[in-house]
């Protein structure tokens, strides 16, 4: 059974494009999935995500300090002065520069540890990266959504703060308790936490897109395109810096995609919780996690069919 779940779970693209393309379909379907059902559904992906972590996972980080150190620098500075500068390049609309903006300061997403085990990349420092970067976010992602985003609208970092603890912070560390004061429960619970993660993010994905379905048909290509530039341009430039920085070719996979995968299930929380006045802040959010998904699993397979070793080609 296990082995199943976690089979169904690495279809992750597959059900978000699914449910994404039912929402826009019949936006009656998923339309309901909003508001408090978001919010408690990334705080479920958090918690499982705190289930999976050992206190041996932080005194990895000393292991391999240089890695964890660059995963986590270009997440906070590539992806977010990307989205700053295509939402420029663009003249995107004031909402959806805002939600770009927003998006590309999230850390790394979840996503990405299955999508490191796809490419055959270190799982490890996947895992690793996603926790620091997911952990610095309560600073971090206020902190820079309302340097790149304030000349487009207030941003209220201090609220933005606030649900960042809430919805990441406190289930993570919450999971992490479990795992420590209640192994039993957290070994029966863990192997259907990944498959209930991706389809709790499926959900938000749908939700936020039925709910902007008209707003999608008629500035979906320009979204989409700025959505696509952003996340091609942080696996592109997450590879070739890591190689720059002479890591071998399976930690500049694993750096590539942490840092072109984004969390987008708490964009998509922080857009509507903290810019609820106009609710297409969350729209590319959504987009984003169809996205990466898609660019991520098709990286992972183009991957998975060469060689590894350090003679293999990029």
């Amino acid at each position: 059974m296990p082995r199943l779940l976690l089979s169904a779970a690495n279809w992750f693209p597959a059900w978000v494009l699914a449910a994404s393309l039912a929402a826009l379909w019949n936006p009656s379907l998923f339309a309901w999935f909003s508001g408090p059902w978001i919010v408690w559904g990334l705080a479920v992906v958090m918690l499982g995500m705190g289930l999976t972590l050992d206190v041996e996972d932080f005194r990895a980080i000393l292991k391999i300090p240089r890695a964890v150190a660059l995963g986590f620098i270009l997440q906070y500075t590539i992806m977010p002065l990307l989205g700053w500068g295509i939402a420029k390049l663009l003249a995107l609309p004031p909402p959806f520069a805002v939600g770009l903006i927003l998006v590309a300061c999230c850390p790394g997403g979840t996503a990405s540890n299955v999508v490191a085990y796809l490419a055959r990349a270190n799982v490890a420092l996947s895992v690793l990266m996603t926790t620091c970067s997911t952990l610095a976010a309560v600073v971090m992602t206020p902190l820079l959504t309302e340097r790149l985003a304030g000349a487009h609208v207030p941003v209220d970092a201090t609220g933005i703060f606030l649900t960042t603890a809430q919805v990441v912070l406190v289930p993570v560390l919450a999971g992490l308790i479990l795992h420590h004061k209640a192994p039993r429960l957290a070994a029966l619970v863990l192997p259907a936490g990944p498959l209930l993660s991706v389809l709790v993010i499926s959900m938000i994905v749908a939700g936020i897109l039925a709910q902007n379905a008209s707003a999608i048909s008629s500035h979906g290509p320009m979204l989409l395109l700025a959505v696509l530039l952003l996340h091609a341009g942080g696996f592109t430039l997450g590879y070739f810096l890591a190689r720059l920085f002479r890591h071998d070719r399976i930690t500049a996979r694993t750096i590539s995609i942490e840092v072109g995968m984004q969390n987008s299930g708490l964009g998509a929380v922080l857009a509507k919780t903290r810019f609820a006045a106009d609710p297409l802040t969350a729209v590319p959010s959504a987009l984003s996690s169809v996205c990466h998904s898609l660019l991520g699993s098709l990286l992972a397979g183009i991957w998975r069919l060469r060689r590894t070793d350090k003679s293999a080609s990029p």
